[in-house]
């Protein structure tokens, strides 16, 4: 009788937990997705229309950007919720299929990629352009924090911690800039780097991997003309203001001339043909010039909240392997969101990287509405307090 007491009471106990366990979804962090991708939607309209009108690759349509947005998030959101629902721990059993279809990917996008503006970046599959490298950084990172998470007492050991996964790291880096693609290889080791101390690797070992990344960052950067071109707009791109400069002017003049309150939607002067790009990685300015200081703040807001609760959700995950997916994604997804907006304010040099939920295009809204999925599925699976 007491043998039977205690496995009944064993069997409560366990339902009681994967109660607590699987509740219910953070609801603030979809209501900011959503209303991010639905305004996401109007920008991208009123930023693109005109220069769609004149652009023969768009069929002179003014809503081609729209609808082939509108078409992405379609398939995006749903495919969140759907994530949403499923327990984050089947990602982990599928770790290596995700590492390898990344590696192929890549290999895949220097042998058939297209070649646009010097670099091959993009991978058509079945008529739909695909960019290998946003895929990477999620399929890198899961691959980390499950290895971290499994071997939790040997993260701070070099040869079983922190070597498989600068090898990791550095092959997925290496594939990237091939392509070539320097920033998005910096933030692929910026992700790892961050995941190695979140994993518990030995502080000396990373400071010393710190500074021979910055060594290795700075060769590299001035081991190319276009490079060297970019560091010396960014630092003063009024030296040549119709060339390397021009785009970052007219990004200043979009932004300064928005104001406090902005020009009002639609109102935006630099979309006329003046600024390039103006639909995705410079959207951002597009939004300051017709909604001035007050509606770039309210947008870094929200982008702030998100991360804020996806490290919430990553101290209150009771799983390792959850904690530091949270912990990863919220990290990946405020960094991409400083670095658009830093190059857009001139504080960084200019990449190609999109801003999330807001820029035209299919690759980034698809994985960044994934990724959220998958920390609305952690934050299920969470104490109520920390």
């Amino acid at each position: 009788m007491a043998n039977t007491a205690a496995k009944k009471e064993s069997v409560l106990k366990r339902l009681r937990n994967a109660q607590l366990t699987r509740g219910k979804m953070d609801f603030s962090i979809l209501l900011v997705i959503s209303i991010l991708c639905a305004f996401g939607l109007v920008m991208i309209f009123s930023a693109s229309y005109y220069y769609a009108q004149h652009y023969s690759g768009a069929n002179n349509d003014s809503f081609y950007y729209l609808k082939r947005q509108l078409v992405y998030l379609l398939i995006g959101y749903p495919t969140m919720l759907l994530i949403s629902l499923i327990d984050y721990r089947v990602v982990e059993r599928l770790r290596s299929l995700f590492l390898a279809v990344s590696i192929l990917l890549l290999i895949a996008v220097l042998l058939w990629g297209q070649n646009l503006n010097g670099g091959k970046r993009w991978l058509n599959v079945a008529g739909i352009s695909i960019q290998p490298s946003e895929l990477a950084k999620f399929g890198l990172m899961i691959f980390m924090c499950s290895y971290m998470s499994r071997h939790r007492n040997e993260m701070n050991t070099f040869r079983y911690g922190m070597l498989p996964m600068l090898i990791a790291i550095g092959f997925i880096a290496g594939l990237v800039m091939l392509q070539p693609n320097m920033s998005m290889a910096v933030i692929i080791g910026f992700i790892g780097v961050v995941l190695l101390y979140l994993g518990g690797c030995d502080i000396k070992q990373l400071l010393i991997l710190g500074v021979l990344a910055v060594i290795a960052v700075v060769a590299l950067a001035f081991a190319a003309d276009y490079r060297v071109d970019r560091l010396t707009s960014f630092s003063n791109p009024e030296l040549d203001p119709q060339g390397t400069g021009y785009q970052l002017l007219q990004s200043f003049y979009a932004i300064g001339s928005g104001g406090f309150f902005g020009k009002g939607l639609n109102n935006s002067y630099q979309k006329l043909l003046y600024m390039t790009y103006g639909e995705s990685d410079f959207i951002f300015a597009i939004l300051c010039e017709e909604f001035g200081f007050i509606g770039g703040l309210i947008v870094i807001l929200m982008y702030a909240w998100i991360v804020f609760r996806g490290i919430i959700i990553a101290m209150r995950c009771r799983n390792r392997f959850g904690s530091l997916l949270a912990a990863g994604i919220s990290i990946v997804f405020g960094f991409q969101v400083f670095v658009n907006i830093g190059v857009v304010t001139g504080l960084l040099p200019t990449t190609g990287q999109a801003l999330p939920f807001i820029s035209a295009g299919g690759t980034s809204l698809l994985v960044f509405l994934a990724a959220m999925g998958l920390l609305l599925s952690i934050s299920r699976d969470t104490n109520p307090r920390t």
